[in-house]
């Protein structure tokens, strides 16, 4: 009977550890999502700024220097932003991970 209630304990455990790293993982998704429509409604604005700059230039060298500016700016907050998401993914998979932590620290004592 004491072993079934060792098992009964150990598999509640497990699942309020779960529970919980799902309930990160939510949180985690829900913000990279967040910040991916952001940068896409930013992105489109620009776009779209950049656009409207190149039409009402009046010469070919402004419209090629408008361009550039705006492939730089673009390449600038891509590479930044791809940053940002990179260290939200690392810290979604360090909040998954603790809950684990003090049971993988109980197993090897």
């Amino acid at each position: 009977m004491n072993n079934f209630d060792e098992i009964q304990k150990l598999s509640k455990d497990n699942m309020e550890l779960a529970m919980e790293t799902m309930g990160s993982v939510s949180k985690g998704f829900q913000a990279i999502a967040a910040e991916v429509a952001d940068y896409q409604k930013k992105s489109f604005e620009e776009g779209a700024a950049a656009v409207e700059k190149l039409v009402s230039t009046k010469s070919p060298d402004k419209a090629f220097e408008a361009q550039a500016d705006y492939m730089k700016t673009t390449y600038e907050g891509f590479v930044g932003e791809m940053t940002k998401l990179g260290e939200m993914f690392t810290d979604l998979s360090k909040d998954a991970y603790k809950p684990y932590e003090s049971m993988f620290g109980k197993m090897t004592k």
